[in-house]
């Protein structure tokens, strides 16, 4: 198993910047790729960055530009969000997948609140 614990999150003004940070424990070789997701109540969950094993990056287009997601080390992956918007308000979650099983596995999520 992998567990999974964001950190963060927080209240900040529009135009302001925060960093989420997800870090791993348990079988963490096994992981193949790591995404962040984010979600406001009545809303679907939102792919907000992925990276995958190799290293490709992809990202929502509401976010492109703003937000970076890195991999820090076999352990920790961040999510570096840059000129946040009310829009952006949301619970921020990391996942991700092992190569082995294809599980998936989720941290508890971190709220993220951009005020006007």
């Amino acid at each position: 198993q992998v567990q999974l614990l964001e950190s963060g999150g927080g209240l900040v003004q529009a135009g302001g910047s925060l960093r989420l940070s997800c870090s791993a424990s348990g079988r963490i070789y096994t992981i193949n790729g790591r995404r962040w997701y984010r979600q406001t109540p009545g809303k679907q969950r939102e792919l907000v960055a992925e990276i995958s094993r190799g290293v490709t990056t992809t990202y929502a287009d509401s976010v492109k530009g703003r937000f970076t997601l890195s991999r820090d080390n076999v352990q920790k992956f961040s999510l570096e969000m840059n000129n946040l918007k009310p829009e952006d308000t949301a619970v921020y979650s990391c996942n991700v997948d092992v190569i082995d099983t294809f599980q998936d596995y989720w941290g508890q999520g971190t709220q993220v609140t951009v005020s006007t």
